[in-house]
């Protein structure tokens, strides 16, 4: 794909102040990681607009830049391609969204309070058994991040997967209206963002915005156990469900071999994990699947993000559950089941290690407390708290604990308290920073 000035400043709307020619054959708006024939788009921050490194990177090779008009008048003889816009980053929406537009495959949004990460790597395994697909990588899921997916997608592709993350109202209404979903799937309703978003009520509403984006006759995946999302279903919509009672449900069990019902058809799927959400996620995902005619094969690998229930093997038998990419309620709730079952089956015991909870609004110190709580009905021999919230779960925890202040002190701390055969869990919210400990854990291992 290539895109001359004159195309990138109809799609953006932006002006042209230079022209040599040539095409863009590529985005960056990270100036480290701009290539020959990207079009680096300078992002304005709190503190630096990105637009100001637009004369280096040109110089370095970039084929050109969209940036704001204070950066445009700094860039002096820019010896490239130079687009100005007020505002790169609606720009940049823009200018995915034409794209978008363009593109003859299904499109397909996943959003959720927790797991649309692990939901977004299924379905992409899925859908990959039947043709060319395109998913969104790392953290790519913003009103930046995820137009700069879009535009990664070609002719060639068959199926393109998005994962839209929510922190307000009328963010995820701004990714469908880039996106223009042909399908969309809620994987799950919980507490997360509620300092921003105030009720369990209101995230229902602004994850339902993935609803209301939909054009009528399209299809929305949800949770059949969700009432929260009961106001939002739509009658222009074919709603489909997945769990227990719904469109889609898991029957059985047997280890890693799933029998699924999708739609009144049984289907045997193995798979290459073992967590009970992730069985969830993957009846989202063959829900999602069949809406765009693509079956369940019998035999399903799926390459996870990292951070999201790696396995890490240490010595003495030690198993670390590495899951510290982002923490809610829900997600370690989800976390501890997975702990649960992996502990029962290795034997020897369980360890959570559990950072901060963040963004939980004025009951912040409750959800940390039965967060505690849950630890312990999931039977955690030791839990160690990391933070000044996460010490209240010690208050809902009867058994043996450790609190510490910072992930630096975790790592410290953490590899003198682990026994012969030990499984543990490592999650917190991303401020936490607890890939320290799983990389000090990886090296002492």
């Amino acid at each position: 794909m290539s895109w001359t000035a004159e195309e990138l400043a109809r799609d953006s709307g932006a002006e042209i102040l230079s022209d040599p020619g040539g095409a863009a054959t590529g985005f960056a708006i990270d100036s480290r990681e701009v290539e020959a024939g990207d079009l680096f788009i300078g992002i304005p921050g709190e503190r630096v607009d990105g637009g100001n490194f637009a004369a280096g990177v040109i110089e370095a090779g970039a084929w050109g830049a969209l940036v704001t008009p204070a950066a445009a008048e700094a860039i002096g003889d820019p010896g490239g391609v130079v687009l100005v816009h007020p505002d790169p980053v609606r720009a940049l929406g823009s200018l995915a969204g034409a794209h978008r537009a363009s593109l003859e495959c299904p499109v397909i949004g996943v959003t959720g309070s927790s797991g649309k990460t692990s939901t977004k790597d299924i379905l992409a395994s899925l859908l990959a058994t039947e043709g060319e697909t395109l998913a969104s990588r790392g953290n790519r899921n913003t009103e930046i991040g995820m137009p700069l997916e879009i535009l990664r997608a070609g002719p060639e592709t068959r199926f393109l997967v998005l994962e839209m993350a929510m922190r307000g109202r009328g963010q995820i209404e701004r990714l469908a209206e880039i996106a223009k979903p042909d399908l969309g799937v809620i994987v799950s309703i919980g507490p997360a963002h509620l300092d921003l978003l105030g009720s369990i009520e209101a995230i229902a509403a602004a994850k339902s915005e993935l609803i209301e984006g939909l054009a009528p006759g399209s299809v929305a995946v949800i949770p059949s156990d969700e009432p929260l999302l009961d106001p939002h279903r739509r009658d222009d919509l074919k709603m489909v469900t997945f769990g227990p009672g719904g469109d889609v449900e898991l029957l059985e069990a047997d280890g890693r071999l799933l029998t699924i019902s999708a739609f009144g058809t049984g289907h045997k799927v193995s798979v290459n994990f073992d967590q009970p959400h992730n069985r969830v996620n993957l009846l989202a995902s063959i829900a999602a699947a069949e809406a765009v005619g693509v079956r369940p094969p019998s035999d399903l690998g799926v390459a996870f993000s990292a951070l999201r229930g790696e396995r890490i093997g240490l010595q003495d038998g030690v198993l670390v559950i590495n899951d510290c990419y982002n923490a809610n309620p829900s997600s370690v709730s989800a976390a501890l089941d997975d702990l649960a079952e992996e502990s029962a089956r290795r034997g020897g015991r369980s360890v959570a290690v559990l950072g901060d909870m963040l963004e939980l609004g004025p009951q912040e110190r409750d959800f940390h407390v039965a967060t505690g709580r849950d630890a312990r009905q999931h039977g955690v021999g030791l839990l160690v708290t990391v933070g000044p919230l996460a010490k209240a779960m010690v208050d809902g925890f009867d058994g043996e604990s450790v609190s510490v202040s910072t992930a630096r002190d975790a790592a410290d701390a953490v590899p003198g308290l682990l026994e012969e055969g030990d499984t543990v869990l490592v999650k917190g919210s991303r401020g936490v920073g607890l890939d320290l400990l799983t990389e000090r854990l990886r090296e002492q291992g």
